[in-house]
């Protein structure tokens, strides 16, 4: 028989990566009760969210979180334990539940562990939208743990999604993105990042949602290990290291749609789009994937000439890498004669001009011993009088510290400079704000906050629709467009870059553009089939991003090209009220199928297939093919390729779509039906 302890009201507070959020006040009833082998915590349906009920399983210990008598999530009980920590001795893990109390309007649980002189105190507390689970290690401690970690059981919450860009063994993010999160990426690998955490240069969210309506945000700026399924089959991993807590808030809704929304509500939502109309209207262009770091200025001015002569609507032309004397300076080197003359030569054409920067500076650049002598730079972790080395791709550099005032005004006053000088409209902000090998300016100051730093300083200048890669809870609220981390140029690349999308897109991201069009990755230039069928992906998304020019194929690749581009121009209307959703409701522009389509099972595992918007359904090839499967949900659709109307829940087999063909389908009955037809009469 169960024993029940007492109905409460639960009001709790919220901490959030740092910076204070509004107190979250529970009014659900709430109920918790007794036997031998588990503890039930019942907890009522509020005006938003269904009621559910959290099992603590006493021996060993795990914890099931169940809607309507199934389960949502669940933790692990051994091999792995539902919680770990790392020791001096060796790896402790959590075994059987010794106490279980009410304490202050929360469920106190006190775990035994694999360590006698250590116990790990959890505790659950209700919440509007489900509840907040915490974890503190207990005991004699004689070194400060290097991690503790939380284990989910994957099945048992259906398909997992979020996390943000994929870090894996196989390629991941570059060539392969695994989607759902519990299926190895194309190539085989699965999930697996070491260095999860606000500075890394991957986009990453700590958010997970499952299929079962369920999911958690970590609420840390620590550094994380994550793994889905890559250290253990079918667990999943959450490592938050040098500390002894963990801090986590676990959401349960009506459908995923509902847990991202949650996770929006505590993130934030764009306060703008730092894009403009014709930056969503046409594409821009950069020089990275047309000729990496070996462009010169007679190269560069050839290749925007030619672009211009295939009168595809563009609105930009950007040099990346290469240009610079040293990574650092600001001067260009001699491949760049008159970079005045440049600049006139692509206004002279109608584009802006925009430029490639970064904050990190080479060893052997004139402004690394400047920048060195007057403090400017980020300073060693291990010596604070010596600047933070860091490694990246293109050798050793040290880091603006743009928590240093001075530092931030003689950065800021380089680029001022050359919008002065030379003209240029706007800069592609490149390479990270911080590395976690590095000190901060001060103590308190932690990664997610150079994050805004970042964000702060780019939102003076024209991004020109590259935007910047900033992440973690709360950059949302930064509206900037995404570009997602470079692509190879091969299918696999084509294809990651459609459900790299989609996973940033529901982290919180609306204003999305794959990598430039045909990839990079300092790989060989894309196929005639993979450069055209990577345009149409793109005039389906919110945001186009160029690079390999078509003038390099033949006449029909820059006619397929220039028709991409326009057809994303005639969908400007539609997309332009995306957008301001996405500011009003913190609706993602693109999205999976099921987020409007919970109940249909096939729509958690379609990869290449998307909503823009609610009304405009995508079904790209991207393969070397020449048809396709499409699945339409239920509904009647339009089919604008055929001109016919279809009724779902439908599969079409072997839909043909040759190399001109772009599949896509107008969900009729919708507000935007009418602008929609209108757009591809």
């Amino acid at each position: 028989m169960m024993r029940r302890l007492k109905p409460v009201l639960a009001t709790v507070g919220m901490v959030l990566a740092g910076c204070a959020v509004a107190a979250t006040t529970s009014s659900r009833a709430t109920s918790l009760e007794s036997t031998a082998t588990e503890s039930l915590l019942s907890v009522g349906a509020s005006r938003a969210a269904p009621a559910f009920e959290v099992a603590i399983q006493r021996s060993p210990f795990r914890l099931v979180t169940r809607q309507h008598g199934k389960t949502v999530l669940q933790t692990t009980a051994a091999e792995p334990a539902a919680i770990d920590f790392d020791t001096a001795s060796g790896l402790v893990g959590t075994t059987n539940v010794r106490d279980v109390t009410w304490q202050d309007g929360a469920v106190s649980i006190e775990v035994d562990t694999t360590d006698p002189g250590r116990r790990v105190r959890v505790r659950l507390a209700p919440e509007d939208d489900g509840y907040r689970l915490t974890a503190h290690v207990l005991g004699e401690t004689q070194a400060k743990l290097d991690w503790v970690a939380l284990h989910y059981d994957m099945p048992a919450s259906g398909h997992w999604y979020g996390h943000g860009e994929t870090k894996t063994r196989n390629g991941g993010p570059y060539t392969e993105q695994a989607w759902p999160l519990d299926r190895p990426g194309e190539l085989g690998g699965r999930p697996l990042d070491t260095a999860f955490a606000p500075a890394s240069y991957n986009m990453v969210e700590p958010f997970w949602f499952t299929q079962s309506s369920a999911g958690f945000v970590m609420h840390t700026t620590q550094l994380m290990t994550v793994s889905m399924g890559a250290y253990q089959d079918k667990v999943a991993g959450f490592a938050v290291h040098d500390t002894e807590s963990l801090d986590a808030s676990v959401f349960v809704g009506h459908t995923p749609r509902d847990v991202f929304g949650n996770y929006v509500a505590l993130a934030g939502k764009p306060a703008e789009s730092d894009a403009t109309d014709v930056q969503y209207e046409k594409t821009v262009w950069n020089s990275w994937g047309q000729f990496y770091a070996d462009v010169t200025q007679k190269d560069f001015l050839d290749w925007a000439q030619k672009i211009h002569e295939a009168d595809i609507p563009s609105h930009t032309v950007s040099l990346d890498d290469g240009w610079m004397s040293h990574y650092g300076d600001f001067t260009f080197n001699e491949k760049f004669p008159e970079p005045k003359v440049m600049s006139d030569r692509i206004h002279a054409m109608g584009y802006h001009f925009g430029l490639w920067v970064t904050l990190w500076i080479n060893l052997d650049a004139d402004n690394y011993q400047l920048a060195t002598n007057r403090g400017y730079l980020l300073k060693s972790k291990d010596d604070a009088n010596v600047p933070c080395t860091v490694t990246w791709w293109n050798g050793k550099a040290g880091i603006v510290d743009l928590a240093n005032p001075e530092a931030r005004a003689w950065y800021l006053g380089e680029l001022h400079a050359l919008e002065r000088n030379l003209g240029v409209d706007g800069f592609k902000f490149d390479t990270r704000f911080f590395d976690e090998r590095c000190a901060p300016y001060t103590p308190d100051l932690t990664m997610r906050d150079y994050q805004r730093l970042g964000a702060d300083m780019a939102r003076g200048f024209d991004l020109q629709g590259m935007g910047i890669r900033t992440h973690w809870t709360g950059a949302q609220r930064d509206g900037f467009v995404i570009r997602q981390i470079d692509k190879g140029t091969g299918w696999d690349s084509l294809r990651s870059s459609v459900t790299q999308n989609l996973a940033l897109a529901t982290v919180g991201y609306p204003f999305l553009a794959t990598d430039m069009i045909g990839g990079s990755l300092d790989q060989p230039p894309p196929s005639k089939q993979v450069l055209v069928r990577w345009a149409q992906v793109a005039a389906a998304m919110p945001v186009l991003y160029s690079s390999t020019s078509p003038r390099g194929y033949d006449e029909e690749t820059v006619r397929l090209y220039r028709e991409a581009v326009q057809l994303h121009g005639r969908l400007l209307p539609y997309i332009l009220r995306q957008k301001d959703r996405a500011i009003a409701e913190g609706e993602p522009m693109m999205k999976p199928l099921f987020f409007e389509f919970p109940h249909d099972a096939a729509a958690y595992e379609i990869t290449d297939e998307w909503l823009l918007g609610d009304s405009l359904l995508a079904a790209p090839v991207v393969a070397d093919a020449k048809a396709r499967h499409v699945h339409l949900p239920e509904g009647t659709w339009f089919d604008v390729t055929q001109r016919r109307t279809l009724r779902g829940p439908t599969d079409l087999r072997d839909y043909p779509a040759d190399l001109d063909t772009l599949p896509l389908f107008v969900r009729m009955g919708t507000r935007d039906e009418a602008a929609l037809m209108n757009a591809f009469q």
